[in-house]
This record gives C-alpha cells, sequence and structure tokens, in this order.
C-alpha cells in the first residue's frame, strides 16, 4: 500500500493548538514543570509532545512515564526516542510517588514505553512504582497504560496484582493500518490483553484509545469500537493524529469537531461506561474526570 501525503493542518485546528498551549505559560504550568525536573521524572506530556500538556499541569494532572523515555519499537505515529533502553531505576518509585504527593494529585495516570527487552516488559518494576503510591498516599486512584508486554499474560497479571483502578492499553488504530503505522505490534494481541485483563481482575475497569485521520474509513472505526466492547473494555478515547515530524506517518484527514460527537455517540450506543472524542484529545486527557463518568452511569 503506498504511503499517503501530509495534509495540511486547518486553521481551526491551528488555533486550538495555540490555545491550548497558552496555558504553559502560567504559574501553576511552570510549577509543575520545575516538579517533574526536580525529581528527574519522564512524562509522556513531554515525551509524545501533547499538545494538551499547559492545560493538564493547570489542572494538577501529568501522564508519568515510567522505565525511562525510551522505546524498543518503531511506530511511525509516535515522537517518543526508538533508542536502546537503560536499566530500570530502582529509585524511580519512591521519585514519582513523591511528585504525586506534593502536586497533591488524586488521579494519576503512568505510562511506559514498550520495553521489549526486558524478560517481563516491565511489568515487575511498574508493579513497584503502583504500589508506592499506594503505600505513599493511599487515596490517590492510578491508571496504568500499558505496553502489550508481548502477550505475556503472567506479566499483565503482575500489574492487575498492584490493584491499579483502570487498566489502559491503547489500540491506537484500525487493523488494516496496523502493518504501515504500528511497527511490531499485533491488533489480536492487544484486544486480548484488554480481553485478559477483564477476565484476571473483573471489577478493574478497562480502557483504550485510537487515532483518527491516518486513512481509515468509517465502517473500519465501527468495526473497531465493536471489537473493543467484544473485549469487555469499558473506556474509549478517540483523538486527531498530529505527526510529530515530516519523518513520520502522515496524517490524510482531519475530521470535524461534529464527527468526534457522532463517534461518541455510537460508542456510547454500543455501551462503553465513558467516551472521550475531540480533535485533542489523547488517552490519558482528563483521565480522572472519565473514570468519575463511568462511575456515575
Amino acid at each position: 500500500m503506498t504511503t499517503p501525503l501530509h495534509n495540511p493542518v486547518p486553521d481551526w485546528l491551528k488555533n486550538m493548538v495555540r490555545t491550548h498551549k497558552k496555558a504553559l505559560r502560567t504559574t501553576t504550568a511552570l510549577t509543575a514543570e520545575n516538579s517533574i525536573h526536580s525529581h528527574a521524572l519522564h512524562t509522556v506530556c513531554h515525551a509524545a509532545q501533547c499538545p494538551n500538556r499547559g492545560e493538564c499541569f493547570n489542572c494538577g494532572d501529568a501522564t508519568f512515564m515510567v522505565l525511562g523515555d525510551r522505546c524498543t519499537r518503531g511506530c511511525r505515529f509516535c515522537a517518543v526516542e526508538k533508542q536502546r533502553p537503560l536499566p530500570p531505576d530502582p529509585d524511580e518509585p519512591k521519585r514519582v510517588a513523591a511528585a504525586i504527593k506534593e502536586w497533591n494529585i488524586r488521579y494519576a495516570v503512568l505510562t511506559m514505553p514498550t520495553r521489549d527487552d526486558l524478560p517481563d516488559g516491565g511489568a515487575a518494576h511498574f508493579a513497584r512504582v503502583l504500589t508506592e503510591i499506594h503505600t505513599t498516599v493511599p487515596h490517590v486512584k492510578t491508571e496504568p497504560l500499558i505496553s502489550d508486554l508481548r502477550g505475556d499474560e503472567e506479566a499483565l497479571r503482575t500489574i492487575l496484582t498492584a490493584r491499579p483502578d483502570v487498566l489502559a492499553h491503547n489500540v491506537e488504530t484500525v487493523q488494516p493500518l496496523y502493518s504501515q503505522v504500528r511497527i511490531g505490534a499485533d491488533y489480536t494481541r492487544t484486544l486480548t490483553l484488554l480481553e485478559n485483563s477483564k477476565k484476571y481482575a473483573p471489577d478493574i475497569l478497562t480502557k483504550s484509545g485510537f487515532m483518527v485521520g491516518l486513512g481509515e474509513t468509517a465502517a473500519q472505526i465501527t468495526q473497531l469500537l465493536k471489537d473493543l466492547r467484544s473485549a469487555g473494555v469499558d473506556l474509549v478515547t478517540i483523538g486527531q493524529y498530529l505527526a510529530p515530524s515530516r519523518a513520520h506517518y502522515p496524517v490524510v484527514r482531519y475530521p470535524l469537531p461534529m464527527e468526534y460527537e457522532a463517534w461518541k455517540q455510537e460508542a456510547l450506543s454500543l455501551g462503553f461506561k465513558a467516551v472521550a472524542s475531540g480533535p485533542l484529545v489523547r488517552s490519558s486527557y482528563r483521565a480522572g474526570a472519565l473514570y468519575q463518568q463511568a462511575h456515575k452511569g
């Protein structure tokens, strides 16, 4: 299949991004940046060049990236560095927990690069981070956004044993685009991980997210939503793909805001407990609010 060309970003979306970036200059956002640096932490907010960084920092939200900021895979949509990773840092669990306590965070999202270099994909280290958070700040709810762990069920159980409130793993795109966009990933493996999470810990909510604008069709989006529901996924996020550089997979289309609302309604009609859908929505965007919506339903 021929790779499509980049399409120019529409003015309405540029303006939306500019508005969000202004929030980075506030005192609250700058304080958050300083806290991240002082604890020598990584965030996916920075690594993935998230356009919502300022808004989330002003709300006291951040998505911490544990196990470093280097990935062992080369997905064509992702801004995270593709280099040989460093060994897990044994002090990281305490630093993450200390930052969450310092920020007075009530809902913590933690993600990870794919660590195919580690026998368990980094599951044991991730579980230690979750346990340290629960020990240091017991009231905080946690949402690990994990890799596919190469389909290792024991590794998944290790993370679930640490008792997160939500287990998140992103499907990212529709099945026909996997070979072009998600190098080294497998659509069925992703769905199986989410299904297994529900099987091993039915009381823990499951969550997934995907991007639009990579060339998928309406029928493919519908099939993706149906597949996620069949796997028992409770929460879903839908957002616009923005290419980190011209070397990354190109943006084929910029759906209008009204299309995101239609996908949200379609997802809700399929039985998802809560849906976040919009041009700048990311998988961890206002995650605590989405969790609360699911419980109100």
